[in-house]
């Protein structure tokens, strides 16, 4: 007898990306809305927002997802609290399965925001233009692009959208969404050290400190690190203080030395060295950018 193969359908089907970006607001940043005929979301990362629609005002806290359906009207604020750092990513898709997403706002699981976190990443492979540019209207892809990295984007955000679905109409079902590894192997563990990073974000923090703390052998640690992030812990740790510098920045509230004092560096000239080294610009040069940016109008 022959082999017959068959055919697998698929419940969510992203035929068009419109765009996938990261934004770093300052807390006074206002977008005074839109309405277009695909779909939107919008995610907070870091801090709140406020996002209004058709019929209601909503304020989104970390991990929280709001979707926008086509045609529907939405804006997005800062509340003036704190400076927020937003994913928005819009796509074209027709699938039946779609609706499950009006009126929705949902909060990520782990899984969920490590494929977000993956989107994220393998859109900057792919994409020439700057993901930081809420006003952009056409995004470049790049002419060096990773081989894979356009239908990544595409597997990566219907994976995202297939467990968002399972996990809020079948809560007692544990599926692995991720076919590239498992996203659940150590996640406890990173994640508990990631929230003791968080909480000592204004120290100096060393290798012997997180291990004796976290009850972690070194080799370990470096390799749960290289796992989810590329890269070494105290690297990790080192961009994570500067994301914080960048919040403390966008908000207002303290100038450089104080900004630079409040995180435990040892001097405002180090602090400087380092931002430039992870963000590519000064203290100075990143907040007139973020002030230009909250200024523009079209």
């Amino acid at each position: 007898m022959p082999y017959e193969s068959i055919y697998l359908e698929k419940s969510i089907d992203i035929h068009k990306i419109y765009s996938i970006h990261y934004f770093e607001y300052r807390n006074d940043f206002h977008f005074a809305g839109e309405q277009h005929d695909f779909w939107e979301f919008q995610c907070v990362d870091k801090g709140e927002a406020q996002v209004q629609t058709d019929n209601e005002i909503h304020i989104l806290s970390r991990g929280q997802v709001i979707f926008h359906k086509p045609n529907e009207f939405h804006t997005l604020n800062a509340t003036g609290k704190t400076a927020p750092n937003i994913v928005v990513v819009s796509f074209g898709c027709d699938s039946p399965a779609m609706s499950f997403f009006e009126n929705k706002i949902l909060t990520l699981s782990d899984t969920e925001r490590s494929l977000m976190g993956m989107l994220i990443a393998e859109a900057r492979r792919c994409i020439d233009s700057p993901l930081d540019d809420p006003y952009l209207k056409k995004m470049e892809k790049r002419s060096d692009c990773l081989f894979g990295s356009q239908q990544l984007v595409m597997s990566f955000l219907e994976q995202l959208l297939i467990s968002m679905i399972r996990r809020n109409t079948l809560p007692q079902l544990t599926i692995p969404v991720n076919s590239f590894g498992n996203l659940k192997s150590h996640s406890e563990t990173y994640n508990k050290i990631v929230f003791y990073l968080e909480e000592h974000i204004r120290e100096y923090v060393s290798i012997e400190d997180i291990c004796h703390d976290n009850l972690i052998g070194r080799s370990q640690l470096q390799k749960l690190f290289r796992e989810y992030q590329q890269c070494g812990v105290i690297e990790f740790f080192s961009k994570m203080k500067i994301e914080f510098a960048k919040q403390l920045i966008r908000e207002n509230q303290m100038n450089f030395t104080q900004i630079s004092d409040f995180l435990g560096y040892s001097s405002i000239h180090y602090f400087s060295r380092q931002f430039k080294k992870i963000s590519g610009m000064t203290p100075s040069e990143y907040a007139s950018s973020i002030k230009a940016l909250s200024e523009w109008k079209e």
